[in-house]
Parts: structure tokens; sequence; C-alpha cells
């Protein structure tokens, strides 16, 4: 059992999780909109918290958005923090609402989850993407449709899937959930 109320302890699980976020989203790059940061992001939320969940997905981004291989333009990247950390504390906020039974079987709860969180995150981001860049917003919203579509569905398999398992193993590993 880990103890979750060591501050220490909380920053090496950040280090952590956001190397295994970060790197994942590195081994994927050429895989475009097909990661699974937000599902670890999510499920960390859930586990430990929407506070650890929020600062995760925010910390990933800032790291991630700074390096990466796409480029870097400062307002994207203070979007998708936020929309990343957003996704972290809404794991908090789910687990408030919605109990993550401990079979491992697919959850279809967490499909909707996961389509619906990352539906939103598209949109916030495309909208900012079209401004960033000054082309009209319906357009950056239907040419971003594919993107959108191939992001959201791989989420909502992600977390249908891989959400129980990997939500239950964290429990088992960390024991319950440090304060959020």
């Amino acid at each position: 059992m880990v103890d979750l109320n060591n501050s220490t302890v909380k920053v090496a699980l950040l280090v952590v999780m956001a190397a295994v976020a970060i790197a994942s989203n590195y081994l994927l790059i050429g895989v475009v909109n097909v990661k699974f940061m937000d599902l670890i992001v999510f499920a960390c939320g859930y586990v430990l918290g929407p506070s650890f969940g929020g600062v995760l997905g925010a910390l990933i981004w800032l790291v991630y958005g700074s390096l990466n291989p796409y480029g870097f333009e400062l307002f994207m990247l203070a979007t998708t923090m936020t929309m990343e950390g957003l996704i972290g504390v809404s794991g908090g906020v789910i687990r408030g609402v919605m109990v993550v039974g401990e079979s491992r079987k697919p959850d279809l709860r967490l499909s909707v989850i996961g389509f619906s969180l990352t539906f939103v995150y598209d949109v916030i981001t495309n909208i900012v993407s079209a401004l960033t860049v000054g082309i009209p917003i319906p357009v950056a919203m239907v040419t971003g449709i594919p993107f959108m579509l191939v992001h959201e569905l791989s989420n909502a398999v992600f977390f249908g899937f891989g959400g129980p398992p990997l939500i239950n193993s964290m429990r088992k590993v960390l024991g319950e959930r440090m304060n959020g």
C-alpha cells in the first residue's frame, strides 16, 4: 500500500503517471488523435482525486505541448492544458456519482463518458485552433470532423475496455484514493 498522504509520494506519482502518458503519446505520434493519455488522466482523477487528475492533465500537456514535433503555440498550449486538466477533474467528479466495479468487463458508461469528454475537448480545441490561425470556425469544425471522430471513437473504446482494468489495477496498487 502506498502512503498517499505523503507529499513526496504524491509528487512521485504525478511525475511517473505524466511520464507514462507522455511516453505513450510519443509512441503513438504517427497515429493522429489516438492516444492513451486521456484515459490515464481520467483514471488518475478517478482513483486519486480531481485535483490530482487536473494537475496531471495540465502537466502532461505542458511537457508534450512544449516538446511537440508538430509545433508550439502558446494559446493552444493553454487551451489543451486546461481541457486535459478538466478530463482529470471529471474523473474525480465521476467517482462521486458512479462506481466502477471490480469486473474487468467493458463498461458502456465509461465509453459514453470517454466519447463525451473527448467531444467537448475537440470542439473547444478546434475553435481555439481556428481563432489562432485565423480561419472561420465553421471551416475548422467541418475539416476537423474526421480527426474528431477518430479521437472520440478511439477514446470511447479505450475508456470502455481499458477503464475498468486500469482503475481497478490502480486501486489495488495504490489503495484508496487520496483526498482531491
